[in-house]
């Protein structure tokens, strides 16, 4: 077995800070340090990587950006070629998208799994938040969640992502889909209902997410509709956890005014300090 402590100085030795004080890792170093020897099949893993991220509802360009390297080809040529500067985020996805059989896979899986919950914040630092700061960082709890859940469906043989997720929305909402949802909260069509919801909703969501993720995994569980269905029996626990301790049900739970993406445009329109 490799050294886990030595691999763990391997990823931060090639890790890089900006001007900003932003840390990354370009794409060519991560490729020498998990054990590819051709950059075109590591460049199959980046783009799965990228689709998963895609498919998260999270920004390629924001966590995958493109840019140059300049190599030798011999006789003290040089030539341009292809290159990302990635984020922790992006470094997870390579990872979990990786050649399993590569222990250097497993390795990166956990380093980059566990530095990134050391960036989350602090309970303390949490409660000083206001109601729109605590819904970006519950949001991004639950795009992350979502990723999660979605490979775990994945393995479990779920081919239509939408009936699947509306399953599990149909058992914490009382019967209601997505759709359903959306026109409740009167929201314009394809606009995200996650990205309207207030910070007790999106916990009560992110609950849903993590607790079938769990079981998905746990009981091994095959089939489409044994995933529908567990991901529907999990939504339903969750809302009678809700009863029990006679909190709000999810659909009676006010939505904000703004949307999560009016707020990042007008956050963005501020001029800066």
């Amino acid at each position: 077995m490799k050294n886990i402590k030595k691999e763990n100085q391997t990823f931060e030795s090639i890790k890089h800070i900006d001007e900003n004080g932003f840390e990354y890792w370009y794409a060519r170093e991560l490729q020498d340090v998990l054990e590819y020897t051709q950059w075109r099949r590591f460049d199959n893993v980046i783009n799965k990587a990228k689709i998963s991220c895609e498919k998260s509802g999270i920004s390629i360009i924001d966590h995958f950006a493109d840019t140059g390297k300049m190599v030798q080809i011999g006789s003290g040529a040089e030539k341009e070629v292809n290159d990302y500067k990635l984020t922790r985020y992006a470094c997870y996805l390579i990872a979990q998208n990786g050649d399993p059989r590569k222990e250097v896979i497993a390795l990166a899986q956990t380093y980059f799994a566990v530095q990134t919950r050391k960036q989350e914040i602090t309970e303390k630092e949490y409660s000083m938040l206001t109601e729109d700061e605590k819904r970006f960082y519950q949001r991004d709890l639950t795009r992350k969640g979502n990723y999660s859940l979605n490979q775990a469906a994945k393995n479990a043989g779920v081919k239509n992502f939408d009936k699947f997720h509306n399953s599990g929305y149909k058992g914490l909402y009382n019967g209601e889909t997505a759709d359903d949802i959306a026109k409740r909260k009167g929201l314009r069509y394809r606009e995200d209902i996650l990205d309207n919801m207030g910070t007790d909703e999106l916990i009560a969501n992110l609950f849903r997410i993590s607790q079938t993720e769990q079981k998905l995994r746990k009981d091994n569980i095959q089939g489409e509709k044994e995933a529908n269905d567990t991901h529907y029996e999990v939504g339903k626990k969750v809302r009678k956890a809700i009863a029990d301790i006679g909190g709000t049900m999810p659909e009676e739970l006010p939505t904000p005014e703004k949307s999560l993406k009016q707020l990042e445009k007008e956050n963005k329109k501020m001029p800066k300090k």
